[in-house]
């Protein structure tokens, strides 16, 4: 079922956390990745471990480093991948940014960053992908990255959640395009997950296993099962859906403070 020889992924954002989760599972189990962070140090340093770690029939990984929300940079992303690998077949737009303030703080300059990257690269990342998919012409899988405040109101994130909504929509707008293609489209919605980022925060874990149903919050594993599953040949008649992958939290909703 999860058999991705000969495939070919690009994956925004994938540095760390679930991007380099979802990166790392694809390559081994045979796709070729072309691996995005903004900053080159920390892609190159994921591909070096995810190479490191590559076993017998594990696909390629290298590195792109840069803008994910640059459209100049999206369309050379995707002409370096046919270039390197021959094909584009999936595509996965993990980038974004998380940046609190409530209405009344949020400056302009904030408001388009979080846009840009969260919506605009996301946008063109599919846009360009596809029509490479187009050319190819055996169809392919979209795969964004939303959030479980797309569903359910959280504090100090009004502008992240409006953008995250927004990929979920756009998941099924773009069914009436790409399904006459044979590409699918569908997004991801996280809920609490345990990164490098949130790892910095004493309390994460405490707070959120006390208030997620299962008892816990996701592993980026939970996270990277749900993708494969997405992106998988068996699950090529599931598309414009958004999967929301958080333990139950969105089911009872209680504010994450201590």
């Amino acid at each position: 079922m999860t058999d991705f020889t000969r495939q070919t992924a690009l994956i925004t954002g994938a540095g760390i956390g679930i991007g380099f989760a979802i990166a790392k599972a694809l390559v081994r189990q045979g796709a070729n990745v072309l691996l995005n962070d903004y900053d080159e140090t920390v892609a190159q340093k994921a591909v070096d471990t995810i190479r490191a770690e590559s076993t017998s029939g594990s696909g390629q990984c290298e590195a792109y480093p840069g803008d994910a929300s640059d459209v100049t940079f999206i369309q050379k992303m995707v002409e370096t991948a046919v270039n390197r690998f021959g094909s584009v077949d999936i595509a996965i737009a993990n980038a974004g940014i998380t940046i609190f303030g409530d209405i009344f703080t949020t400056t302009p300059e904030a408001f388009q960053k979080i846009v840009d990257l969260n919506l605009r690269g996301s946008f063109f990342l599919a846009q360009t992908a596809a029509r490479q998919m187009r050319e190819q012409g055996r169809g392919g899988s979209v795969l964004f990255m939303s959030s479980v405040v797309g569903h359910q109101a959280h504090p100090g994130l009004p502008v992240y959640s409006m953008t995250k909504a927004g990929l979920e929509m756009l998941a099924k707008q773009l069914v009436i395009d790409f399904s006459p293609l044979g590409i699918t489209v569908n997004a991801i919605a996280p809920g609490a997950t345990l990164t490098e980022r949130t790892l910095d925060d004493p309390a994460y874990i405490p707070i959120w296993s006390r208030i997620t149903p299962m008892g816990r919050p996701a592993t980026v594993d939970d996270i990277t099962n749900a993708a494969l599953f997405l992106l998988a040949p068996a699950s090529r008649h599931i598309t414009g859906q958004s999967l929301v992958v958080d333990g139950g939290w969105t089911s009872v909703s209680p504010p994450p403070v201590e």
